[in-house]
């Protein structure tokens, strides 16, 4: 039997999306497509009026945003500027919202978040992503959450169009959060690896299409690494997830690794290039731009 109107309505929850970067306007775009309602706000206006074209309700304040939503959905750069956005919009909030918050803020600002969340009468799912912009923008993300599944209802329409793939991790937030640093520390190596090869092979006088065809469909290939060898081969380092955003969560790690009495040499030398890379002017190309860190001075490029 089809569902009536106001069971489909039922499903098919307002969403308020708070921070419309790379990702945050790739999802809000893939919550439309969904046929949601959205409701859109950035600190900076200009990066959230082009939704408006697509059917998101833009709005001038967090506040305007969050009023009346069922579900908060929280993308923004670290816990500071997830608070800020929180206390901008506690007017508009209501007990009983959940909010969706799928920043990458690391362990002690979830742990904030929680607290600022409870104080508001919010209930909190730690949900960071998996994925850059084309899978946000295709509504492909992997999702990883802990919270509470009684509100698993309310959001699984929300979870099923930014995601191709939800991960419930516990049932205390946190968990999602702390899986996430560790899916990070996979990527933020992996890319730095590519980098150093693609700087060797400059170095030693190889072309690095030959070291790619090399590689190409054996068991150590991979589309990571012959897209993001293409990107610096290309000079198009337009950002799927910016250098200087992956230099912030490569701290979160560290400092997460330090608390919990592990040492991560690799990702703390992935830091270091990060670092040089952003001091030679490429914060904001994509973090493969973590190439340049490994050229001799003088060929930086930048």
């Amino acid at each position: 039997m089809n569902p009536s109107a106001a069971e489909t309505a039922r499903h098919r929850p307002t969403v308020a999306v708070l921070g419309t970067g790379i990702m945050g306007s790739g999802m809000a775009r893939s919550l439309l497509r969904a046929g949601l309602d959205v409701r859109a706000w950035n600190r900076t206006q200009a990066k959230a009026a082009p939704l408006a074209a697509d059917g998101a309700t833009v709005t001038e304040t967090a506040e305007e945003a969050v009023r009346g939503a069922d579900v908060v959905l929280a993308m923004l750069r670290d816990g500071p500027a997830v608070a800020a956005a929180l206390t901008a919009a506690s007017p508009g909030l209501h007990m009983g919202q959940v909010l969706l918050q799928s920043s990458t803020v690391g362990p002690d600002a979830t742990d904030d978040l929680v607290r600022r969340a409870a104080d508001l009468g919010l209930i909190y799912l730690d949900a960071p992503v998996s994925g850059t912009k084309q899978p946000a923008e295709q509504g492909k993300l992997t999702v990883f959450v802990s919270g509470p599944s009684a509100v698993r209802e309310t959001v699984e329409p929300v979870l099923d169009a930014v995601g191709e793939r939800t991960v419930w991790v516990a049932e205390v937030p946190g968990a999602a959060s702390r899986l996430k640093l560790v899916v990070n520390t996979w990527v933020i190596n992996l890319v730095n690896s590519v980098a150093e090869c693609l700087n060797l092979a400059e170095g030693l006088e190889i072309d690095p299409r030959t070291f790619l065809d090399a590689m190409r469909g054996g068991p150590l290939d991979s589309p990571y690494l012959q897209g993001k060898s293409a990107a610096v081969l290309t000079g198009d380092l337009a950002p799927s997830f910016t250098l200087s955003t992956a230099l912030k969560d490569t701290r979160l790690i560290l400092a997460a690794a330090e608390a919990s009495g592990v040492r991560l040499d690799l990702v703390a030398a992935s830091a270091d290039r990060f670092v040089r890379a952003e001091a030679a002017g490429h914060g904001g190309e994509d973090m493969i731009a973590t190439f340049y860190a490994g050229r001799a001075p003088g060929k930086d490029g930048g």
